[in-house]
């Protein structure tokens, strides 16, 4: 059996947050921009719409997480089961219930789908109204009341202690430490279990309170990776420098980070960089009191601009530039004392010839099994799927379908999916390496073709190669 490995789970599970909170990105920066706005101290005080503040973080965004996660698990009955325990949780607590709505949610969809199956093909005909109505009010309503007494106060307890401690850090002016975690965790396809679990909530507090917070930007900063793609773009090898400037473009203004991640992993100990440039970041946003009034989703410097509320500017411009000159700095440094002058070509040399290798296997085997030549080469859907299916798999899938229009094949069907969402027709599934063993585990019976850089990679030829042939 083919057990999915612990670092799969995590970006599975992370996967699941930021699918919760992705579609209400537009209500958290509505709230945020009314914020930035209409507060005493906003740009434009205002106080009858500063009194939208208060139920829009209590009421609303909760809710948002809470229906939209129900709904992940439980489809209509489980939002509403969510949007039910929800209620007991905002009502029973005295602080925003975003870690709350993000347990509540799921989890009134998971009741309600358990007790469906349940009782598939067990309603006597002509009730399955009554039954349905009836179960979702009785089981929302005990949710409701245990949410109330035992499951908000659990949460509010465990926010708490991880609000103490991120304050701690902040009081000891030990905040950029969380760098040690923040970046390897990235480029590991661990953020967004850091990002929509920890930070967002936590930012959405203090923005509450203050307008605005750091938290929203000790794992979104642009800055550092900026600095990264700059370095491999002088210093960088052949390989390597020909396709920096481009995914730099693409992250920096594009906000899609997971573009500098495979230049980490091909050079482990500029990892240093990230990290120091991260600590630099977050250092100077502190010291100029600085952050944003939501979470900036994509991480982009326009994101970044755009959610700076008033007074906040000056920090968050240095911190952005600071951080992306240290990294700079420490990348150049490492790329400079490597020996050997060609570690890059040959390591795209050796990708190539491996991907020729496969190829000529894969035809021996054709010609050994006249069905699995069938099913190798009928090839009619390629689904590229990352962690959220909003970022890395967009890019993949739309520069593609433009190789796919440059070489004139046509009627092939190119999407791109969250990886657990990869329809079953897809015919092949691209992800990139790290997320192989997930995409393994959410879909053994694929061909699974994994990736490296999403601009240009030697697997990526290969399958135009494959699909050029089986169209000749």
């Amino acid at each position: 059996m083919n057990r999915p490995t612990t670092r799969a789970r995590v970006q599975a599970f992370g996967g699941f947050l930021t699918n919760m909170v992705l579609p209400n990105i537009g209500a958290f920066i509505a709230w945020g921009l009314l914020t930035a706005l209409f507060i005493p101290t906003g740009w434009i005080p205002n106080e009858d719409l500063a009194t939208i503040v208060d139920p829009a973080i209590t009421y609303l965004l909760p809710l948002l997480l809470a229906i939209t996660g129900g709904r992940m698990v439980g489809g209509q009955r489980g939002a509403v089961m969510g949007a039910i325990g929800a209620i007991g949780l905002i009502v029973g607590s005295d602080i925003p219930m975003f870690l709350g709505a993000m347990v509540i949610g799921p989890l009134g969809g998971l009741i309600i789908k358990k007790f469906d199956q349940a009782i598939e093909n067990k309603v006597p005909a002509g009730f399955e109204m009554i039954v349905n109505n009836f179960s979702l009010g009785i089981l929302g309503f005990l949710l409701m009341i245990v949410s109330f007494y035992f499951i908000g106060p659990v949460i509010e307890s465990a926010n708490n202690f991880v609000t103490s401690t991120i304050e701690a850090l902040v009081a000891t002016g030990l905040l950029p430490l969380l760098s040690l975690i923040n970046e390897p965790a990235k480029v590991l396809f661990l953020n967004n279990v850091i990002d929509q679990g920890i930070y967002y909530p936590l930012g959405m507090q203090a923005a509450a309170e203050t307008g605005k917070s750091i938290y929203f930007t000790v794992a979104s900063n642009p800055g550092p990776g900026l600095g990264l793609l700059i370095a491999f773009t002088f210093f960088g090898k052949k390989a390597a420098r020909r396709t920096a400037p481009g995914a730099m473009i693409i992250h920096f203004l594009g906000g899609i980070h997971e573009l500098y991640f495979p230049y980490v992993l091909m050079k482990p100990l500029t990892i240093i960089g990230m990290i120091l440039g991260g600590m630099t970041g977050i250092a100077v946003f502190s010291v100029f009191d600085a952050g944003l009034v939501a979470g900036p989703s994509p991480g982009s410097i326009f994101a970044y601009l755009g959610l700076t509320p008033k007074g906040s500017f000056l920090g968050i411009i240095a911190g952005v530039l600071a951080s992306t000159v240290v990294t700079f700095i420490v990348t150049s440094l490492i790329l400079k004392m490597e020996k050997n002058k060609d570690d890059d070509d040959e390591e795209l040399t050796q990708s190539v010839e491996k991907s020729k290798a496969m190829k000529q296997q894969g035809k021996q085997l054709s010609n050994a099994c006249s069905e699995n030549t069938k099913k190798n080469e009928d090839i009619n859907t390629v689904s590229f799927a990352c962690d959220a299916g909003a970022g890395s798999s967009a890019l993949g899938a739309t520069t593609f379908r433009k190789k796919l229009k440059k070489k004139g094949i046509e009627g092939l069907e190119v999407k791109h999916y969250r990886i657990e969402d990869a329809p079953d027709h897809s015919d092949i599934i691209v992800v990139h390496k790290d997320l192989k063993d997930r995409a393994k585990h959410a879909h053994p019976n694929k061909e699974v073709i994994t990736i490296e850089n999403y601009i240009n990679d030697p697997n990526l030829e290969e399958l135009l190669d494959r699909l050029e042939e089986q169209r000749a």
